[in-house]
């Protein structure tokens, strides 16, 4: 090695003494020649300095020739050299300049563009970056730390010379070298692990690599990310591998795996090794912290899907150990951790995401080889048209008509021939229908969205449908509706799930399928028995015309296997708290539809003596939502056979007569309250006296809350109402909306009332005086208020967004 540079590259010896002055700034002395930039690469990583990869950046650039000549010494001395400004790019494999040089009549011009004189405007490539520099072509890369050095500087070798680099600042210039180093070394294990020979040398490699990437200062997210790219490479193309190869490269990597999403090429090997080797140590001690870090901070399945397959086929492979569900119930456990609250927000809904994909994919190859709508895989490449795809075959399965029911039962033998559907995971016997068919080519031009329980029209009479699936299918259908039943285990977690449940997620072959709606059921009963809105009234449908889990558990309902217990459940009191009544139950939006869609079942559990359906059905009455005199009567009868339904109608017949009562009886126009007064001082008052002609009742800076709602629908000569500074919310006034019709003065003046109990009072026609000052009314609430309510003629919306 000579010291011309950095290099080697001599003639002689006589000739490298004399260059010794010449080009003594840039050499070091003998003793610190090799030392130096090591001692500085450790004095950098001792400091705790960590720097961001460069791609491409800004720096002065000069090029040194080795000396040939006693006038190339000259010319390369630092008193005639000469920098350039580059714009350099840090590429895969070299390093290339970015910045068009100008040549004008003396040759390159090195000053910056703003500065240069029109004779400079002829551009051409030029200067000491007009070729790129290959990484195989740099020998070394050093800073320049010793005295007389260039300051700033770091020294890049080449064959036949030097390439000076000279940044801004000191931190710049470490961050160069250290880019500069990384891309160099990693091209360099590219280029040995793209030809692996003996597997022994290549996880030797790999182990190298991997420590470089940990013990690296650069800090960024394609630090980690390239080892891996190139071990997944390396695994894709070599498939010659052992079980034992494929173990010892995972326990290479698996540092680097610990803060790292794996690329998708390895997520795919990993799902190989948990299907092929579930057991295997590597499953436990290696992929349960990746798969913790997947289901903690991954944000979107939809973009990175590898992931969430990896992660299935962990969890399925955790079911294949001897513990079974007990180590995926352990490994649930930790993801939620030991407190009564969930740190990681991201974990339920992930962990959903992975349920649904899975339970998905037991029905995937029958609905893509039966239904019309175009699979998965075919949506990624574009075929949709309903031309290339053949007709499907409509499913009969569930229907409650007593009508239809007589007609399918006269059906002749040829109308009902059954017909076996075979695919690789399931077998179905369906029927062909001539009828449905032409039911369905009918709908076809129909917009709407189909109902989904007359999507799965079936009578238990009438039914010959079967789902069989595949003992693997069994398996992890099994599996993930477990889960599913730990998920709703968690009361942290259970509002969440209700929510992510809610729009019924799962294909019709799964609800028709008759093992896996039984397993369900705990999660829906869950739902029900938990006395928070928010979870309980996720058990209807998410939107008007699409059918909720009320519905499909319901009598008559697709999913229905217990003559409705579940049903009774949802709408039962539970320690004597009303499930559901913050969402619909004793409202006659409820009631209506119960009768409208439900009567028969609710009557026929009445009948069997269920307290709760009994007390619907008095509701019913009590509110007036049957209008059929016949029907009527046939409840009065229903109640009137059980005890329970006895006691329960008698006192209904006495609230009626109570009421008639008052109503005869007259009592105050006006009555006003004294201050503090709570709901129970308000129901005692009004249960004491006789208060038909109230038409003025002032609960102005009382205590009063929603509950005592109550006991104001039964006024029926109310007309004027004063909430002022009460605590008065959304459910009360909801309530008030649907009976009080008649009233005309309301006020809701600083109570905590919002939009969502506002826009009720729509549908209080005779409102003519509404004060909304100081609540949470908002103006968008406010301008739809004005318009359905003709009456309205003061208003007061001061210290509101509305004003």
């Amino acid at each position: 090695m000579d010291r011309t540079g950095g290099s080697g590259g001599g003639s002689d010896r006589r000739q490298t003494e004399e260059s010794k002055p010449l080009l003594g700034e840039m050499s070091a002395p003998e003793g610190n020649k090799m030392g130096a930039a090591p001692c500085r690469r450790a004095l950098l990583h001792c400091n705790g300095m960590r720097y961001k990869l460069l791609q491409e950046g800004d720096i002065q650039v000069c090029v040194i020739r080795h000396p040939r000549t006693f006038l190339s010494k000259i010319l390369t001395s630092k008193f005639l050299r000469r920098w350039e400004p580059h714009h350099l790019t840090l590429a895969d494999n070299s390093v290339a300049s970015a910045t068009e040089g100008r040549k004008g009549k003396d040759g390159f011009c090195a000053l910056p563009w703003r500065n240069w004189e029109p004779a400079c405007q002829n551009k051409e490539p030029t200067g000491y970056m007009e070729n790129s520099i290959s990484y195989s072509a740099i020998e070394d890369v050093q800073l320049l730390s010793w005295e007389n050095a260039p300051k700033y500087c770091l020294q890049l070798t080449i064959p036949g010379g030097t390439v000076l680099l000279q940044a801004a600042n000191s931190y710049l210039r470490d961050q160069w070298f250290h880019s500069l180093q990384w891309k160099k070394k990693i091209y360099k294990y590219k280029k040995v692990l793209s030809n692996p020979g003996r597997w022994e040398v290549v996880l030797k490699e790999i182990r190298t690599l991997v420590d470089m990437a940990l013990t690296s200062p650069l800090q960024d997210d394609s630090i980690h990310q390239a080892p891996l790219e190139i071990v997944s490479k390396l695994l894709s193309e070599n498939n010659n591998l052992t079980t034992q190869d494929h173990e010892s490269i995972i326990v290479a990597i698996a540092p680097l795996l610990e803060n790292n999403h794996p690329p998708p090429d390895l997520c795919e090997f990993f799902c190989k090794h948990c299907r092929e080797r579930p057991r295997s140590m590597v499953v436990i001690e290696v992929f349960t912290p990746v798969v913790q870090r997947i289901l903690k901070h991954n944000m979107d399945f939809g973009k990175c899907p590898r992931l969430r397959l990896f992660t299935q086929e962990y969890i399925l492979a955790l079911n294949e150990l001897n513990a079974g569900m007990e180590v995926v119930k352990k490994f649930i456990h930790s993801m939620h951790g030991p407190t009564g609250q969930c740190p990681h927000p991201r974990v339920l809904p992930n962990l959903v995401a992975v349920c649904l994909a899975a339970i998905y994919s037991c029905y995937e190859e029958f609905i893509n080889s039966r239904d019309n709508s175009p699979s998965l895989k075919e949506i990624r490449n574009g075929c949709q048209q309903q031309c290339d795809r053949k007709p499907n075959l409509p499913l009969r399965l569930l229907h409650t008509s007593p009508d239809l029911v007589s007609q399918e039962a006269t059906l002749t033998e040829s109308r009902l021939k059954p017909v076996i559907v075979t695919s690789n995971d399931i077998h179905v016997e369906v029927e062909r229908n001539n009828t449905a068919n032409q039911k369905l080519t009918a709908n076809v031009g129909n917009d709407s969205e189909p109902n989904l329980i007359d999507c799965l029209m079936v009578s238990p009479t009438c039914s010959t449908m079967s789902i069989e699936l595949s003992a693997q299918a069994d398996r992890i259908l099994g599996c993930y509706v477990e889960i599913l039943k730990m998920l709703s285990d968690y009361d942290d977690w259970r509002p969440a799930l209700a929510s992510l449940l809610q729009p019924i997620p799962f294909p019709k072959e799964a609800l028709a399928h008759e093992k896996f709606t039984k397993e369900l059921k705990y999660v829906i009963q869950r739902f029900a028995e938990d006395p928070r809105q928010e979870v309980h009234s996720c058990l209807l449908s998410v939107r008007a015309g699409k059918d909720g889990w009320f519905q499909l558990y319901s009598p008559g309902g697709v999913a229905c296997d217990d003559d409705g217990e579940l049903f009774a459940s949802m709408v039962c009191v539970c320690n004597n708290v009303h499930i559901l009544m913050g969402s619909c139950y004793k409202t006659k939006k409820f009631l209506l539809s119960l009768a409208e869609n439900k009567l028969g079942p609710c009557m026929l559990l009445a009948l069997r003596g269920n307290q709760t359906m009994v007390e619907i059905l008095c509701l019913m009455l009590e509110y007036n939502i049957i209008d059929n005199n016949d029907t009527q009567l046939q409840i009065i009868s229903t109640l009137e056979s059980t005890d329970v339904g006895k006691r329960m109608y008698e006192q209904l017949c006495d609230r009626q007569r109570e009421l008639k009562e008052l109503q005869r009886k007259g009592g105050p126009t006006r009555l006003t309250l004294p201050s503090k007064s709570t709901d129970a001082d308000l129901a005692r008052l009004l249960s004491s006296g006789s208060f038909g002609n109230l038409e003025n009742l002032s609960l102005a800076f009382t205590n009063v809350t929603s509950a005592c709602a109550e006991h104001l629908i039964k006024l029926p000569s109310l007309k004027q109402l004063n909430l002022w500074s009460t605590q008065f919310g959304d459910a009360g006034l909801r309530l008030l909306s649907e009976h009080l019709t008649m009233l005309q003065v309301l006020n809701l003046c600083e109570t905590p009332v919002t939009d969502a109990g506002l826009l009720a009072l729509s549908s209080m026609k005779s409102l003519c005086s509404l004060n909304m000052n100081s609540t949470k009314l908002s103006a968008d609430t406010y301008e739809d208020l004005k318009a359905k309510l003709p009456n309205l003629k003061e208003v007061d919306v001061r210290y509101t967004e509305a004003w």
